[in-house]
């Protein structure tokens, strides 16, 4: 109804806040109903999840113990950024040491996703695919900014690694497009962004009919991330789950075991976790934790970089 009754629709703040809504009203009405949201959505598929976890940082570093210690939490797979920041035309050594970042998470015996985070123009980011393909990253992600659809089509005829992105994109109507190019292989949509459980059901059943995963998107607290679970749950092209479990954005914060009553639903177990049983959302909020955290709470700003020359680059 908020979508159809506005005359201007999508957008971050629009699709966000559509988001808020369209996950609470199928929480409640699944706890009234006493069942789990994917038991309204057409009933589970699968009993456990594969997950993956964040190492390195914004500027990626000390990368083996990290993803050792990872390895020793339950992960077989994570995800890290593939460079720091990067000038348009930068030095071949900023692609040699991605390189041997990825090749020492594989010596572990772990799957690693390299993360180019939009920060990388086209003139690199054709050598930096072309690089890391031969150690077979478990995706490559955002290898160029969203709006960027021709270039990402582009490097997509140019290398063999499987190329996701979504993050940036709020609904169906910003996903069909790179759809119908052929460009991505797996689809990384945060369910905050673009419009809760139902956009996102309706966006997993569009990627299936053109072979694309769906690896939602989720670096962000327990309730988003059940959310995508109970989605997650009932799709047959899903892949591969992103959790925040100790995100360097937490460091010094609450993390992804906060403010709820039953975080054990997290636990990781050879790769994966547990569908949850209960209710609605299948977690249990401490609304007094809530209460008092939200006091006095500063608000995000998004980092930024600035290059050697003073010029702004890409975060």
């Amino acid at each position: 109804m908020s979508w159809r009754t506005a005359f201007y629709r999508g957008g971050p703040v629009f699709m966000s806040a559509l988001a808020g809504i369209d996950i609470a009203l199928w929480d409640l009405k699944a706890r009234k109903l006493n069942v789990p949201i994917y038991q309204l959505l057409g009933g589970k598929v699968r009993d456990k999840l594969r997950v993956y976890a964040w190492i390195g940082g914004d500027r990626p570093d000390d990368v083996k113990v990290q993803a050792q210690a990872r390895k020793d939490q339950g992960f077989t797979a994570v995800k890290m950024n593939a460079t720091e920041d990067m000038h348009w035309l930068d030095s071949p050594k900023v692609l040699e040491s991605a390189v041997e970042r990825l090749k020492t998470v594989k010596d572990l015996g772990m799957d690693a996703g390299m993360d180019f985070h939009g920060r990388v123009h086209k003139p690199m980011a054709k050598q930096l695919a072309k690089a890391l393909e031969p150690h077979h990253p478990l995706f490559i992600e955002e290898p160029l900014l969203s709006e960027h659809i021709g270039g990402i089509t582009q490097l997509s005829q140019l290398t063999t690694c499987p190329i996701a992105l979504g993050e940036r994109l709020h609904s169906r109507w910003d996903v069909r497009p790179f759809l119908e190019a052929g460009c991505v292989d797996v689809l990384q949509v945060d369910i905050s962004h673009c419009g809760g459980i139902s956009e996102m059901k309706r966006i997993a059943a569009m990627a299936e009919t053109y072979d694309v995963a769906l690896a939602p998107h989720c670096p962000l607290g327990p309730i988003a991330l059940a959310a995508c679970v109970q989605v997650d749950a009932t799709v047959a092209n899903f892949s591969i789950q992103e959790m925040s479990l100790g995100i360097h954005y937490n460091a010094g914060s609450q993390d992804l075991t906060a403010y709820t009553k039953n975080p054990e639903v997290w636990n990781v177990k050879e790769g994966h976790i547990d569908l949850m049983k209960g209710p609605g959302l299948g977690i249990e909020i401490d609304e007094e934790q809530v209460r008092r955290l939200s006091k006095d709470a500063v608000a995000w700003i998004t980092p930024g970089f600035i290059g050697p020359g003073g010029e702004v680059r890409e975060w």
